[in-house]
């Protein structure tokens, strides 16, 4: 079984997923790491060359495909939930744990990035509000949710274990 980290950029995917990979003694997964290297361009070059549904599309080859993986920790990318048959693919084989924070606390682990392609507009910690009130109902089709905001990536895996560990 498959523990598979979704959750808005900035809410500790793939930091979180690693430490948790460390501890469990499994192998560490990142689909948008996976999507860069099968196009050989980041994901900001795929949206700005092909748009976001190519990527989307790419994502959900590579999500297919990390499916049909076992005993791994797999990181998505922020949106991998826009398409519900990611998470109906990824739920067959795995536990969903949706890690969330606050807009305020979003912007502030990302004011620093230039790697965000959704973010690239003027009022950044609005475009933050308008995607999560977005992705709110697909956020929340998970098995454990876990507010990252007041967390370091080490207690939020912690957690997570806690989760698991309580589940048997």
């Amino acid at each position: 079984m498959n523990i598979v980290l979704t959750g808005f950029m900035g809410t500790g995917k793939t930091a979180t997923g690693k430490i948790l990979a460390s501890r469990l003694k499994r192998e560490f997964v990142d689909t948008d790491r996976l999507v860069e290297r099968r196009s050989g361009k980041t994901i900001l070059e795929i949206f700005a060359s092909a748009g976001e549904k190519a990527f989307r599309d790419l994502e959900n080859e590579v999500v297919s495909e990390v499916s049909l993986l076992e005993n791994k920790v797999i990181s998505t990318g922020g949106g991998v939930v826009l398409r519900r048959e990611n998470i109906a693919i990824l739920r067959k084989n795995a536990i969903i744990i949706n890690l969330a924070a606050s807009p305020e606390k979003i912007f502030e682990r990302l004011k620093n990035t230039d790697d965000r392609p959704l973010l690239k507009k003027p009022d950044v910690i609005g475009e933050i509000k308008k995607l999560l009130a977005e992705r709110e109902p697909f956020y929340a089709d998970c098995d454990f949710r876990l507010d990252t905001g007041d967390l370091n990536e080490v207690a939020a895996a912690e957690r997570i274990m806690e989760y698991m560990a309580s589940r048997g």
